[in-house]
C-alpha cells in the first residue's frame, strides 16, 4: 500500500512540473525606471527669441536643481515647482547669448540623473529704442495725443502696437494711428476728460519689429490731464476767446496771419512756450528778401511746426481787433500774451477759424484732432 502511494505522488509532481513550465510566465522585474529630463527651447537651439519663455520638466520623477548660466557664468533667475514637476526662468534673455541649462532630476528609484542643454539667442540686425511723449508726471492739456516714435522703421506694426498698454482713469474710448514708418501716436475719440490720469507702458524689449529690428529697452511714463484751456481765434471777428472747463476766463483782439500768409484753420494743439523765442521764417522756407523776417519776440507759445504761435506783438497792436497783417501766427497786445502765456500749458488747444487760410495739416505739430475719427481708427500709415 505505501509504494503505490509513493508512485502516484511521484506522477502527480511530474504532472506539475510539467504544467508549471509551459503556463507559468517568469518573474520580471520591479525595478522603476529613472527620470527623464526635457529642455525647451532644446539643446542645440539658435536664435532663440528673448522673450520665448524657458521650462525644464520631468517625468518619472521630480527635479531637484536646476542652474541656467550664460556664457558669461552670470546665473538666471528661475522658479522650481513645489512638486519639481518643472522649472521656468524667471526673467527676460539677453540678445546674443549663450545659455547652459543644467538640471538634476531624481527618479522614483531615489537615484540622480543630470542633463545638460545649450541654446542661442537672437542677434538683432538693429535696436530700436522708442521715445514717447507726455513725460513722466507732466499736467498736460485736454488736447494732448500720446506719442511714441521709434528710433528706426518698423515693419511689423501689430506688434508694435501689441506691446504698448495705454491704461486710463477713469476708462477712455481711443485708438492707433501711425503717421509714418516710425511715429505712433494713440488719442481719445474726444478730448480728454478733465483729471484723466493716463499710464503709458511701451514693453517693447525682445519684441521682433520686422526685418531683422527688435525693441531695445522698455519705457513707462504715467500723466494727468489737468484743466481743460480751449481758445478759440476767429479770423472774421478778430478776437480771441479763451475757456478753462467751459467757463469763460478772457476775450482779447488779436491780428492773425495776412491774406498773403494766412493762418491754418483747424485744431491746433500747444507744444512749446517760450518767455523769448527767435522768429525765423527762413526756418520754414521764407527768404528774408521775400518778405521774411528773423526778429526776437516775446511770450511765445507754439501752436504748430510750421511756425505759427501766439505772441506778444506791440508793432501790430492798432491792428489787432481790426484786420489780420502777421505772417501766420496769432498776434497779441503784450500785457495779453504774457496772460495766454502764464496760463495755457503742454496740450491745449487753439482752434482757428475764419482764416482765410488753409486747413491745418494732420502732420503740423499734433494736427491730430484733423484726423476724422472714423479715419483715425483705420490706423494711419500701417
Amino acid at each position: 500500500m505505501g509504494k503505490v502511494t509513493s508512485a502516484v505522488v511521484m506522477v502527480v509532481l511530474v504532472a506539475l512540473a510539467a504544467c508549471t513550465g509551459q503556463d507559468v510566465p517568469p518573474p520580471t522585474s520591479s525595478a522603476p525606471p529613472p527620470v527623464s529630463i526635457a529642455f525647451d527651447p532644446g539643446d542645440g537651439a539658435a536664435n532663440v527669441p528673448p522673450l520665448q519663455p524657458v521650462r525644464v520638466t520631468a517625468s518619472n520623477g521630480r527635479l531637484v536643481d536646476v542652474v541656467m548660466t550664460n556664457e558669461e557664468g552670470r546665473q538666471v533667475a528661475g522658479q522650481l515647482a513645489p512638486d519639481g514637476g518643472g522649472w521656468a526662468a524667471a526673467e527676460p534673455l539677453g540678445y546674443g547669448r549663450t545659455y547652459t541649462l543644467t538640471a538634476t532630476g531624481e527618479g522614483r528609484d531615489n537615484r540622480p540623473v543630470t542633463s545638460k542643454a545649450t541654446f542661442t539667442t537672437v542677434k538683432p540686425a538693429a535696436m530700436l529704442t522708442v521715445a514717447t511723449d507726455p513725460a513722466e508726471g507732466e499736467v498736460v492739456g485736454v488736447g494732448q495725443p500720446i506719442v511714441l516714435v521709434f528710433d528706426g522703421p518698423v515693419a511689423n506694426k501689430d506688434v508694435a502696437e501689441q506691446s504698448v498698454r495705454i491704461t486710463t482713469t477713469p476708462a477712455v474710448d481711443g485708438a492707433f494711428h501711425w503717421f509714418d514708418d516710425q511715429q505712433l501716436h494713440w488719442r481719445p475719440r474726444e478730448f480728454w476728460p478733465v483729471g484723466t490720469q493716463v499710464s503709458v507702458d511701451a514693453r517693447v524689449y525682445g519684441r521682433d519689429f520686422g526685418n531683422g529690428a527688435y525693441g531695445a529697452e522698455d519705457r513707462r511714463t504715467n500723466f494727468v490731464v489737468g484743466n481743460a484751456f480751449v481758445a478759440t481765434a476767429d479770423g472774421a471777428t478778430h478776437q480771441m476767446t479763451v475757456t478753462i472747463n467751459g467757463e469763460l476766463v478772457n476775450a482779447m483782439p488779436i491780428s492773425m496771419g495776412s491774406p498773403d500768409f494766412p493762418s491754418n484753420n483747424g485744431v491746433h494743439v500747444v507744444t512749446e512756450r517760450h518767455s523769448q523765442f527767435l522768429m525765423d521764417s527762413t526756418t520754414y522756407g521764407l527768404p528774408l528778401e521775400q518778405g521774411g523776417y528773423r526778429m526776437l519776440v516775446d511770450w511765445a507759445t507754439r501752436i504748430s511746426n510750421g511756425g505759427e504761435f501766439v505772441h506778444s506783438a506791440p508793432w501790430s497792436v492798432g491792428d489787432q481787433g481790426r484786420r489780420n497783417v502777421s505772417h501766420g501766427c496769432i498776434n497779441l497786445a503784450p500785457g495779453y500774451a504774457k496772460w495766454f502765456h502764464d496760463t495755457v500749458k503742454k496740450g491745449d488747444v487753439v482752434i482757428v477759424t475764419n482764416s482765410g487760410g488753409p486747413a491745418l495739416q494732420w502732420w503740423d505739430g499734433y494736427g491730430d484732432w484733423q484726423v476724422p475719427w472714423e479715419t483715425w481708427v483705420l490706423g494711419g500709415r500701417r
